[in-house]
């Protein structure tokens, strides 16, 4: 397989090969859901959470990637990086929303993308819980659950539901966004704090939401959701590039009037 050619690798075979991987950390994750035998710990501080079905579900993904691509690099939350130095790298997070898993809320997903040269060119995020299983191909459009998805045409924010979420250093930084979230809040007709990203961008996609941003995420985050979010016609920009990855995804029509209010 020639890691030169995108088609080569990024192909529809290979989308539904990354579903299967995506539903059977599903299972794992779902096995342990509401259980009370998680085994909680904490990373950064206390309120960044991790779970052993967040290890369970890493290792699951890589040993399939593994397997079929040796040569590719991989990106994960848990583990960090593995570089192999190809142009080819898989960015993953296993278990997106962990503090929403830990508590028993149904919000979470697994988010898998296959990246070339830096850009994204394969997306999938599974939130099993939802049984939704949001995908994309650079240049053929986006799905949710096999049907085609596009983003709203909302063209005024108090029309508009967005969503947000918040830095896990909010306490010890007060640029913590909750600035934001006040110049928004009182001009959409609802804003709402979902606890996963990659949901938050597959929901703009979907129209479900009209638009959301979000700062200091890290690439594992973005990269699945932000692919389907611009495939699915949502419009999706950078803001503030010395807090990592901020990110807003919105329907086109309200993304300058939203991104005015964020700073």
């Amino acid at each position: 397989m020639a890691e030169t050619d995108i088609k080569a690798t990024a192909n529809t075979a290979l989308l539904e090969e990354v579903k299967e991987w995506a539903r059977k950390v599903g299972k794992i994750q779902l096995g342990y859901f509401r259980s009370g035998n998680l085994d909680i710990t904490t990373k950064y501080n206390s309120y960044d959470v991790v779970t052993k079905a967040d290890k369970e579900s890493e290792k699951l993904i890589i040993s399939k990637i593994k397997e079929r691509f040796p040569s590719h690099d991989i990106l994960s939350e848990e583990s960090g990086v593995l570089e192999n130095g190809s142009e080819w790298k898989w960015v993953i997070d296993p278990l997106d929303g962990t503090t929403n898993y830990s508590c028993g809320l149904p919000v979470f997903s697994i988010s898998i993308a296959l990246e070339y040269k830096g850009e994204p060119v394969l997306g999938v995020v599974f939130a099993p819980y939802l049984g939704e299983m949001f995908c994309a191909i650079k240049g053929e459009g986006a799905l949710l659950n096999d049907k085609p998805i596009h983003c709203s045409n909302k063209t005024k924010l108090n029309e508009s539901v967005v969503s947000t979420g918040i830095p896990v250093n909010k306490k010890e930084n007060p640029d913590n966004n909750f600035d934001n979230m006040f110049r928004v809040g009182i001009e959409v007709r609802g804003l709402r704090r979902l606890g996963s990203a990659a949901i938050d961008l597959c929901y703009a996609a979907s129209g479900f939401l009209d638009g959301y941003w979000e700062m200091s995420l890290h690439r594992w985050d973005i990269s699945a959701g932000m692919l389907i979010a611009a495939e699915a016609g949502a419009k999706v920009g950078f803001f503030r590039p010395e807090r990592e990855y901020s990110i807003i995804a919105s329907a086109p029509g309200i993304y300058s009037s939203l991104r005015e209010l964020i700073v």
